[in-house]
């Protein structure tokens, strides 16, 4: 059974593992661990993790931050064991349905132009390419790299990705 729920300061280990171990990917152009502990936190303070469960047992996380009438979701997070299972889609559906139970007519998210694997992912659900950015650390990254943004219109009934 799966279920979600917000993330209270006590879950920050078990963000910080769970992310961690899921952006570990990242590795091929981005020195050291994705996230600490003192970063949830400080993320704790301007939006929302929520995590999703799988029988009780934490599964997968996602961050969400409401900016004015869109929302952000970022760190979308999965034990590596348990990707390729819709946990990541199940955690993308319950981010856009708190955005828009909060008011967000959108929801944007950024990924690294080097993760070629996940644009397609985001446009199946929904998301498209509306710009590039820089990278946010690049004394962090082994290689040159870029955000590409991506948006989602939140009209849409909720689960309808």
């Amino acid at each position: 059974m799966l279920s979600t729920r917000v993330a209270t300061a006590d879950d920050v280990p078990i963000l910080t593992r769970l992310i961690n171990a899921a952006y570990v990917v990242e590795r091929f152009f981005k020195v050291g661990d994705r996230i600490a502990a003192d970063g949830v936190l400080a993320l704790q303070g301007k939006g929302t993790f929520m995590v999703l469960e799988h029988h009780g047992a934490p599964v997968g996380s996602v961050y969400v931050e409401l900016r004015r009438d869109r929302g952000y979701i970022g760190l979308l997070a999965v034990d590596p064991a348990r990707q390729g299972s819709g946990f990541g889609r199940a955690l993308m559906r319950a981010a856009e349905d708190y955005c828009r139970s909060a008011g967000a007519r959108h929801a944007d998210l950024r990924v690294v132009n080097l993760r070629e694997e996940l644009p397609p992912f985001y446009r199946h659900i929904g998301y498209v390419e509306c710009g590039i950015e820089p990278f946010s650390d690049p004394a962090e990254a082994t290689r040159p790299c870029h955000f590409v943004l991506m948006t989602k219109s939140l009209a849409q009934q909720s689960g309808a990705s």
